[in-house]
């Protein structure tokens, strides 16, 4: 269980300011990292949908579906272009699912990173019988109104009206748990949103938290997420568990919130 707490702020200047070259380093380290393209391919051919983080577009998804498709998934972006975080993308999304579950005749995974994971939740409550699992990547689904250091955006693209725009039943709703499998990726060393916005509020047997290590800005490229997302995408709604890290070195270098005692 995660308390969450009204003094919660935006992340430290010091990981905001460095979010971009800590982005880069990961970047950087990503392509060397060519272990992880030699992964087995343990894909069922399951469609996987990725949504993009505000004002990203599918650009930034690129290293991210090519290294699942790699695994044997069909993989598909989101496709209206950058994601000014307007809500109706939700109808255009939904039935992107419905025709992928009719394509393929299986339950789609979505994946999303940042403001894409706020809608992925959104989806799977809507169509939780389309949804395999969801998987979150720094996704502030508990605090969408709170401070963090992308807020200023919206609020000026909204002419200050901010999440104020949005409809009160959503906006109430969001923080809410999806009734699939997800799994909610969070970085304390995130310099754009309060990790703890990325979590949910409660632990279930279909919802676990996992902290990484790294920026927000690079969870696209970061390995030990990548590592992540091809265990967790191995999984069906009626065999899913929570994740558990193979070795004590893992545990301590890439998801210290699993740490073995």
């Amino acid at each position: 269980m995660t308390q969450m707490r009204e003094d919660i702020k935006k992340p430290s200047k010091v990981w905001s300011f460095t979010e971009a070259s800590r982005a880069l380093l990961e970047f950087g380290i990503f392509y060397p990292y060519k272990f992880m393209s030699r992964l087995p391919k343990l894909g069922d051919g399951h469609p996987v949908i990725f949504l993009p983080g505000f004002l990203a577009s599918d650009k930034s998804t690129v290293p991210l579906r090519k290294f699942v498709f790699n695994l044997g998934y069909q993989v598909y972006g989101w496709g209206p272009g950058r994601n000014l975080a307007d809500v109706n993308n939700l109808d255009l999304l939904i039935e992107k699912i419905e025709n992928l579950y009719i394509k393929y005749d299986q339950r789609v995974s979505i994946v999303g990173w940042s403001l894409g994971g706020v809608f992925a939740r959104q989806i799977a409550k809507a169509r939780p019988h389309l949804v395999r699992q969801v998987i979150t990547m720094g996704s502030p689904f508990r605090g969408i109104s709170k401070p963090n250091n992308a807020k200023w955006i919206y609020d000026i693209m909204t002419k200050g009206e901010g999440t104020n725009v949005l409809c009160p039943d959503l906006l109430a709703d969001i923080p809410m748990p999806a009734p699939v499998p997800t799994t909610a990726i969070y970085s304390k060393e995130d310099g754009i949103v309060p990790w703890q916005f990325c979590m949910e509020e409660y632990e279930t047997a279909i919802h676990q938290n996992i902290q990484v290590r790294g920026s927000h800005l690079g969870m696209g490229v970061n390995p030990s997420i990548l590592w992540l997302i091809a265990d967790r995408l191995q999984h069906h709604d009626d065999n899913w568990s929570h994740f558990t890290p193979d070795n004590k070195l893992r545990d301590l270098i890439f998801y210290p919130s699993l740490k073995r005692v």
